[in-house]
């Protein structure tokens, strides 16, 4: 049966994750400690105990939820008869955790990418004024027609096309905001302004993406080759370092096409999907996707467990 490892994004956070982690699997404290030293504060803290606000910063949200991941990932392949995926994938943010699980980058140089992407997108969005939105119900071409009247001359793209008919906008706040209160005549079900520091996957975060070349040149990224990553702009896989390199830092500024992703996966015959990481996204969203496909969510110590004893 063809396996596929799927890793969460941004949002996925929550206060606790990872607590009972380290309480059920004492091994997994070292990678929380290693964490703490690489981003130089104590993260294993704030995943364990918050305060909500401060873990939901995108400073600390990236390197937490990748933390967290891989923890999880970690556990898994501890054990005496670890499943092995096909291919990985991640939402945005999940993609670093995909490509830790396809043993193209170690843990501490996936870390220090993801801490630097989080920096870098805080600091572009600092200097902009921009937002995004959930727009639930309308197909592209609607979405499209809605991005055209609440534009106004300011940037407003669709971004994230997460599953059928949930389509994120992303750019100028007045633009969001006019998206949300026009969203209703364009026939949506509903428009929900998302909880972000800026407008990701845009051009406004070109600074950003600028930085994150920076820090890729430097850091060592292995060709795939025994499992296959899927890359979120275009919904084809890897072939190379290079591509990767390009696909993380094109990702910043690019539109996420993960309803693609998984609609290659499934055409291709995958029958069998992991969640792993905080929440249950990525669950729901294949869920919308293919109401047909088994996906299990391991995203907790219970989780973990039950996945491994029925894995024995």
């Amino acid at each position: 049966m063809k396996t596929a490892f799927l890793f969460p994004g941004q949002g996925a956070q929550f206060v606790g994750m990872g607590k009972d982690l380290i309480e059920r699997f004492p091994q997994a404290k070292d990678l929380f400690a290693r964490a703490d030293d690489i981003v130089g504060y104590d993260l294993s803290q704030l995943c364990f105990d918050g305060p909500a606000d401060k873990l939901n910063t995108t400073t600390v949200s990236q390197p937490a939820i990748f933390t967290v991941s891989a923890a999880l990932l970690d556990m898994m392949n501890a054990s005496p008869n670890p499943l092995r995926p096909d291919v990985t994938a991640g939402l945005s943010l999940g993609e670093y955790t995909a490509l830790y699980a396809a043993g193209l980058i170690s843990f501490e140089d996936g870390l220090r990418l993801v801490q630097k992407r989080g920096n870098a997108m805080q600091a572009a969005a600092d200097n902009s004024d921009g937002s995004m939105v959930s727009i639930l119900g309308l197909d592209e071409v609607q979405v499209i027609s809605l991005c055209e009247e609440a534009s106004q001359g300011e940037l407003l793209v669709a971004v994230n096309f997460n599953c059928p008919k949930q389509i994120v906008l992303s750019g100028a706040a007045g633009a969001c905001k006019r998206a949300a209160d026009l969203a209703e005549k364009h026939g949506a079900m509903k428009a929900i302004p998302l909880s972000v520091a800026g407008a990701f996957h845009s051009t406004m975060m070109n600074p950003a993406a600028e930085e994150l070349e920076k820090a890729l040149a430097g850091c060592p990224i292995k060709d795939p080759s025994e499992i296959k990553v899927i890359a979120n702009i275009s919904g084809e896989y890897y072939k190379n370092t290079d591509t990767i390199r390009n696909g993380l830092v094109k990702q910043l500024i690019r539109p996420i096409l993960w309803q693609k992703c998984m609609e290659k996966l499934l055409a291709e015959g995958f029958e069998s999907f992991c969640e792993i990481g905080p929440g249950r996204v990525l669950t729901g969203l294949m869920k919308r996707i293919n109401r047909r496909t088994k996906i299990t969510n391991i995203s907790t110590a219970d989780s973990l467990q039950k996945f491994l004893d029925s894995v024995e």
